[in-house]
């Protein structure tokens, strides 16, 4: 009986060939694209070396996942669009990466479940709070998802400002230029209560916004 893509994610992501994988392609990152787009980065003590975290970088370009997995030695875990695991090869690469696969039709609720069980195992999630990429120099508005999600889990977050990615691959482009890029790292906020009623996840949320704002702010200062 073949298995769904997500069953065929998961054995890929927990089999011993991932974290050579995730070793390589994270050094190939370090090596390469750091100096290429000669990043900087700061902040990095701020990320907690065990338990469940979310990863909650501003997200202005394509680049931005690529880019953060250098900052932590722990693996990053990712969802991403389940149409990406449809060729076998590219499937494998992207389940040794951390990437786990949801469907576009029950994006939201399923997204959110396997979400929860990732950061159950004590995973670092990489979670965009804006949602999708945004252009400009301005935080856009935050929905409660990443505040239920660190509730429900218990996941610290970390907010991260990135400077100069949106320069180096614009929305649309093909190909990335050489663009200087900051990373700037704040420390983890603690999450709400796991029976936080909804005005406590918008205030919550209200100031992981501020945060994220500090962040790209300062990130933006030093490019």
């Amino acid at each position: 009986m073949a298995l769904d893509p997500q069953e065929r994610a998961h054995r890929t992501s927990a089999a011993w060939t991932a974290g050579p994988v995730y070793a390589a392609v994270r050094t190939l990152v370090r090596c390469l694209l750091w100096p290429y787009f000669r990043v900087r980065a700061t902040g990095r003590e701020h990320i907690p070396a065990t338990g469940p975290v979310i990863l909650a970088p501003v997200h202005r370009s394509n680049l931005d996942s690529f880019l953060l997995s250098p900052l932590t030695p722990r693996r990053l875990r990712a969802l991403a669009k389940v149409s990406l695991f449809k060729v076998r090869p590219l499937a494998w690469f992207l389940a040794s990466l951390g990437a786990f696969p949801v469907r576009r039709e029950t994006a939201d609720r399923e997204s959110m479940r396997t979400a929860r069980d990732l950061l159950s195992e004590g995973n670092l999630l990489l979670v965009f709070p804006e949602g999708t990429r945004h252009d400009g120099p301005r935080i856009a508005e935050l929905f409660d998802g990443t505040a239920w999600l660190a509730a429900k889990a218990g996941a610290r977050v970390v907010p991260v400002g990135v400077a100069g990615s949106g320069e180096a691959m614009p929305t649309g482009a093909k190909f990335p230029r050489r663009h200087s890029i900051r990373i700037l790292v704040h420390p983890a906020l603690e999450p709400p209560a796991a029976d936080a009623r909804r005005s406590v996840l918008r205030e919550w949320t209200a100031n992981l916004e501020s945060s994220l704002q500090a962040a790209l702010d300062e990130a933006n200062a030093t490019l």
